[in-house]
Order: C-alpha cells, then structure tokens, then sequence
C-alpha cells in the first residue's frame, strides 16, 4: 500500500526570509508524534512518506494516487486539517484517517470529514488498522472511531501503548533534512509521556493519561544523538540546541536522572532544554546534572501569578514557591523561560502588565504567552462553554476565544499585547544584544521579532473583540 501523513498548518509554510529568524509564522518544527508514527508504518509498508506544512509544501501528484492518508490534528490546525481532508475526499479514492489530539478528543467533529478516527497514541493500533484495512476485517478493536448507516461507531480509548520506544526516522519527513539549517527550527525528542497531575486546562493529561511511561535513558541518548546528526549535518547553524519536549520530565525522579547521567556518559556536547514545573527548581541534585549534561534553559510551566488562580484551576503551585524556585535554578547557572496564560476567572484588568513586570524583575529570559485556552474534553472547555467566543479552531492559537469574568474579550487581548510589548521592547532587545550570553542574545534577537508577529496577529482580531464585547455587555445589562 501507498500511504502518505500529512501534517496540516495553521498557517502552511511559505518560502520567505522571516524563516530564518521568525519561528511560528511560516516555519515550524514537524511533529515528533506523527514522524514516529510514520516510522511505525514504514516497517511493514515501504511507501510510506510524510508531509509537514511546518517545512514544505505538500506535492499533490504524490498524494492523490495514495491509498491511505493519515492526517494528525491539533486543536490549532483542526481547521486546515479538515479543509485538506475535504479536497482530498473529492479527488483521491485513498482512505482518510484522522487522528492527533484534537480528532482523539473530539472525534465525534473529526469523524465528519474522513473514513477514519484513529484514537489515541496510535502506536500499538495503527499496524492493526491498516492490517484490517488491507484484509477488509472489521474494526472492532479499542480506538477506532468511524460512521456506519448514519451512525458514529466508537470503540472507545486504547490503552497507552507500553513500548514507546521507537526513534523516529526523521528521513521519511519531505524536506525536512533540507529545511533543517534554518535555526528557528530545533531538534526535538520525547523522552516520555503522561503526567500525574490534573491542570483542568491541559488536554496532554488527558490525551497521554496519567501514568508516566519512559523510554530507557540508552534509547533517550540514541534519539538525541541521531537528531543532532540530522541537525547538523550540511548545515551551519546558528544556534546549536536540542529540545527535550516531555510535558514532565522529572515525574519519574530516578529515570530522569539516568537519563542525564546516560547523557553526561554519552560524551555529547550540546545545548539542551527542557520543560518543567517549578518543583525542580528545589532539586540541588538534579539541577546540577542538568548543568552537567548541557542544559542551558528549564521551560517552566508558570501559568499564573495569582494562588487563586492555581486553586481554581488546580494547578499545584504559589507564586512565592515559584519565585523561590526560578532563584535557585538561576543560582545553578541554568536560565528559565516561563510559559504564561492570561484569562483566567481571578485574573484583573493590569494582569498583563504584572506579568511583564514578574518577566522582567525576575530575569526571565523567554516567554511563552497564550490567551486561556479550551481543547474540547478538558475540565476547562466543559467549564466555560457557554462563555466561548466561537468554535474557529484555527484562532485557537494564543488568541483570546472567550468572556473572561472580570474584563472583557477585547480588554483581555489588550493585555495580552501589551505585555508582549513590555517584555520584548527595543530597549531590552539592545540590554539582550550587550548583557546577555550568545545563546540568548540570539533567541532574544529571534523572539522579539516573532512577537512582533505574534502581536500582528492579535491586533486583527481587536475590531471583532470589541464588538463581540459590546454586545455581550448590552445583553449583561438588558438582563
């Protein structure tokens, strides 16, 4: 069988200059799910190749002709998804499955636009499937959603696959090797996967589950060195610098330190960065292996600054632990980035100022800010649904999309565009240029040009935010 993955873009690549140094307008990373995916498939079936709107452009001839296409959706790129999933129903007699977090959660939507819903990590279904598929058997196995007579077939939730220890081959992604010398794309690997917390607003909880699986640290280091080697082969970057993009990291206490220990052992000499929770940041131990291995940068999920805002949404955490925290790795010589939601129900008018001032007065070096965001299936999205703006996936990506309680929509985006602006102003670009280490002079130089972007893009939805908040305001009144 021919069979093609597609990953669909938001904004679907475009050759331009910004590329180069403007991450996330027309350039991305391509997923590491789907490549791993893909890598699975490869196995049985050798025509396999997939496509990424995060790098290229996809080649229509090589994919009408395919006999399955498999189509990984984010909340974000549901929309486009769905539009390429369409074109292709009308041209291509290739079967069409849907999968990815979005169509998982929501698949009773997803289910509208193609043959299939793959359920799921897919890692220990998708061979299954396109077994019954080739031997036309019945679906009946867990993690497969499609219409029959009308009607949606749902065999609900496989179990989280136990291997996952499959390194994606990174060769079977178009272009990538090509598109790899732009330094606003980094080499990634996922270390492991699920969480044991609860945030009502985190959809990977509740994609991945609870339990934390690892992948052995010998097999974590093998991934990392074969995603330098692409990396850095034929091309001269920049910034040299890996991400390890786990949800958590340090759940398993023991297995992360091996892998750091694997790491250190390894001999690889290379910038690494992590995400974290603040928890860490107590960890004098695990710190200094961090340092030890090349970590130069913890990503810490921060969220809020206000307690009430943590027990709202059951987030485990208090500003004063976090600023104790974000001391202490500093102290260690690691830099953190914090990652930001505005919008919550306790939030007040000026919160985005606080936040630019809790960046700045804590040396922060890097944000991350998004509007509150609502993946359908999280606590959150079934919370304030009937305070939701609109259904446009494709805005769901750090726009405001909903009436927060104690400002309005258009009131929230405002905030959310100042504090871009504060953090990343001329005259802390010119300090970043003078002060800071050649690491972060260069992300600083990058990101102050992508929030730039970022804020572009805000501003256009100000006209509908003010009037959707004018009416919302008039019917608050009438009533």
């Amino acid at each position: 069988m021919k069979i093609r993955f597609i990953e669909p873009g938001n904004r679907p690549y475009k050759p331009t200059p910004l590329n180069y140094f403007v991450y996330d307008r027309y350039i991305r990373t391509p997923s590491v799910g789907l490549n791993t995916l893909a890598t699975i498939v490869k196995k049985e079936e050798d025509d396999t190749l997939m496509y990424s709107e995060s790098i290229s452009r996809i080649p229509k001839d090589d994919i009408l002709d395919a006999d399955v296409i498999f189509i990984g959706i984010f909340t974000f790129a549901a929309v486009r998804g769905y539009q390429i999933a369409r074109y292709l129903k009308k041209r291509s007699r290739a079967v069409i499955v849907m999968g990815g977090l979005h169509a998982s959660m929501n698949y009773k939507e997803a289910v509208r636009y193609c043959d299939y819903v793959l359920i799921g990590e897919g890692d220990e279904t998708i061979l299954t499937f396109l077994r019954a598929l080739k031997n036309k058997e019945s679906m009946d196995f867990p993690g497969i959603a499609y219409r029959r007579n009308g009607k949606i077939v749902y065999t609900g939730y496989p179990c989280p696959p136990k291997n996952i220890e499959t390194i994606p081959d990174r060769n079977l992604v178009y272009r990538y090797q090509k598109m790899a010398g732009h330094s606003t794309i980094w080499p990634q690997v996922h270390a492991s996967r699920g969480c044991p917390h609860n945030c009502d607003y985190c959809a990977l909880v509740r994609h991945f589950g609870h339990k934390v699986r690892t992948r052995s640290p010998e097999n974590v280091v093998e991934d990392i060195r074969r995603s330098i080697e692409f990396f850095d082969k034929k091309h001269f970057r920049l910034t040299k610098g890996l991400w390890i993009t786990d949800d958590n990291f340090f759940a398993d206490r023991e297995w992360a330190k091996a892998v750091l220990n694997e790491i250190i052992d390894s001999k690889i000499r290379y910038r690494f960065n992590v995400q974290a929770r603040y928890e860490v940041g107590f960890d004098d131990e695990m710190l200094d292996l961090l340092k030890k291995a090349g970590f130069f940068e913890l990503d810490m999920g921060i969220e809020f600054l206000d307690d009430q805002s943590f027990q709202t949404y059951h987030k485990k955490s208090t500003r004063d632990e976090i600023i104790k925290s974000i001391r202490n790795i500093q102290k260690h010589g690691l830099s953190v980035r914090g990652l930001f939601i505005l919008g919550s129900d306790d939030q007040q008018k000026g919160a985005g100022d606080q936040l630019a001032e809790f960046v700045i007065e804590n040396h922060i070096q890097g944000v991350l800010i998004q509007s509150m965001y609502f993946v359908p299936g999280t606590p959150v999205y079934k919370t304030h649904r009937k305070r939701l703006l609109h259904k446009n996936w494709a805005l769901y990506n750090g726009n405001v999309v909903h009436h927060p309680k104690n400002m309005t929509a258009y009131e929230l985006q405002l905030e959310h565009i100042r504090a871009s602006k504060k953090i990343y102003s001329v005259k802390r670009l010119i300090h970043a240029l003078i002060h800071e280490d050649y690491i972060h002079k260069v992300l600083f130089f990058g990101e102050f040009f992508w929030y730039m972007s970022v804020r572009s893009d805000l501003k256009k939805q100000l006209p509908y935010l003010k009037e959707a908040s004018r009416k919302r305001q008039k019917r608050i009144k009438i009533d």
